[in-house]
């Protein structure tokens, strides 16, 4: 019972982040619309580099990190495979 309690919160916590994930993505797209469009209506002559990419790329790298760890990157899961992976191994030999 232990165990699967320890499981539900596991996935409670990649179930929060892959959350927050989902909820910065379209906070990060609504605001570089935003800005995007500010761009285009202020800017007459549209020569040069647009101002807009550079909080865009700047946000966007650390979005993508927020997308790694929320989807690609569980500490304690791989942990927890081992360590199951050693307990069928020893009740495989009889221990």
């Amino acid at each position: 019972m232990e165990n699967s309690q320890q499981r539900d919160e596991r996935l409670w916590r990649i179930a929060k982040a892959r959350a927050g994930f989902k909820s910065h993505l379209i906070t990060y797209l609504v605001v570089n619309a935003g800005l995007w469009a500010l761009w285009f209506i202020t800017d007459g002559d549209r020569a040069g580099t647009p101002w807009p990419i550079w909080p865009a790329l700047g946000w966007g790298i650390g979005l993508a990190f927020h997308y790694f760890s929320a989807y690609h990157s569980d500490p304690h899961g791989d942990a927890l495979r081992e360590y199951e992976k050693l307990q069928n191994e020893r009740q495989q030999r009889g221990l």
